[in-house]
């Protein structure tokens, strides 16, 4: 493909954001980021670009690394489900892209590409799937990432309707090679090191995050301004990603599965307790749904064609068990302690509690 003009990326140093980087350092563009000075920017070294330092939610910062630039890709966003992140997950999601969007209308790109979630479209019933087309019915769950990505994709919607030309990619969960500390990957992580004392029947659809990259980049050339495309690739229950996880790592998958409001009074006890806890509220309401989706339309309109799942999963252990050398396998620190103890409680109080 010949040179493209300058194209800025929000979000660069994070696991889609740098791979996104990569793709489009190979398609030939002139690539400018958008990093605040905190930034770690390892995962792109070898390549070249511009860097203009701020913040999404700085609006003169978001101005300055617009001037000039043919094509943005907003990939910046916060993922946490903790309860403490709550406002830094409202203000980075929703203020931040509603920034991007107006300045870029603004500098009158030729194309923006707006990276969603799927958690944006909603969750599908248990055993099914949904598409582009489902309607959101999760935000009573009041999850400040979900709800603030949903928001979000609406200020894109708007700011198409004001003649900005975005397309909205919504990826499933990523995992893959070259990831940075914090991210999706770190469920692969937390598995190698048996530190997923327990789980709760839910479901998540698995997507590899090169092939997310390449679809951004698919959006870019050939998505419909105004419309978002599904980034998935292969469904998994939980019992089945974490036997795939165990079968190709060698590592024990967690023993103990647990009804989702049994693990939430844990948590909730937990939390009164002061114990270290494996999880947080958030992530355990999110990890008792089903977040099953058909990528059809992606396929047949851009031509996104994921990698067979496997590779994937091989992929995400071998370069996650690289990081970790010897720890693979290690125990559970005070995590499972903290489980054990809150198990324990829960048991003498049912006994007490009988007549």
């Amino acid at each position: 493909m010949s040179a493209m003009g300058t194209t800025l990326v929000t979000g660069a140093s994070g696991f889609i954001g740098s791979h996104l980087m990569r793709a489009l350092a190979e398609r030939g563009d002139e690539l400018r980021v958008l990093a605040r000075r905190t930034s770690d920017l390892s995962l792109l070294e070898g390549m070249e670009y511009h860097r203009v330092t701020g913040d999404v939610t700085d609006r003169r910062a978001v101005r300055r690394a617009l001037a000039g630039v043919e094509r943005v890709f907003h990939v910046a966003g916060r993922t946490s489900l903790r309860e403490a992140d709550r406002d830094a997950v409202w203000e980075t999601n929703l203020k931040g892209a509603r920034i991007v969007f107006e300045e870029a209308l603004a500098a009158d790109v030729k194309r923006l590409v707006h990276t969603s979630t799927v958690g944006a479209i909603g969750a599908a019933k248990p055993g099914g799937a949904i598409d582009e087309a489902a309607r959101f019915d999760i935000g009573r769950l009041g999850i400040a990432y979900l709800n603030s990505k949903h928001e979000a994709e609406a200020e894109a919607l708007r700011a198409a309707a004001h003649g900005l030309p975005v397309v909205i990619v919504n990826p499933s969960f990523v995992l893959g090679p070259e990831a940075p500390r914090g991210s999706s990957m770190n469920l692969v992580r937390r598995f190698l090191l048996s530190r997923i004392p327990a789980y709760v029947d839910g479901a998540l659809n698995i997507v590899d995050v090169r092939d997310v990259a390449a679809g951004h980049l698919l959006a870019d050339e050939r998505g419909e301004v105004g419309e978002r495309y599904i980034l998935s690739g292969r469904n998994f229950t939980l019992d089945r990603l974490f036997a795939d996880l165990a079968r190709i790592s060698g590592v024990e998958p967690p023993r103990l599965k647990l009804p989702g409001q049994l693990m939430l009074f844990l948590l909730e006890a937990g939390s009164q307790a002061r114990l270290p806890l494996p999880s947080s509220p958030d992530e355990v309401r999110s990890a008792m749904r089903w977040w099953t989706y058909r990528n059809t339309r992606a396929r047949r309109e851009l031509g996104f064609e994921p990698r067979p799942h496997e590779e994937t999963l091989t992929e995400a252990v071998r370069w996650q068990a690289e990081q970790l050398g010897d720890r693979v396998g290690g125990g559970g620190g005070p995590e499972r302690l903290a489980l054990r103890a809150l198990g324990g409680a829960l048991r003498l109080g049912a006994r007490v509690g009988r007549p």
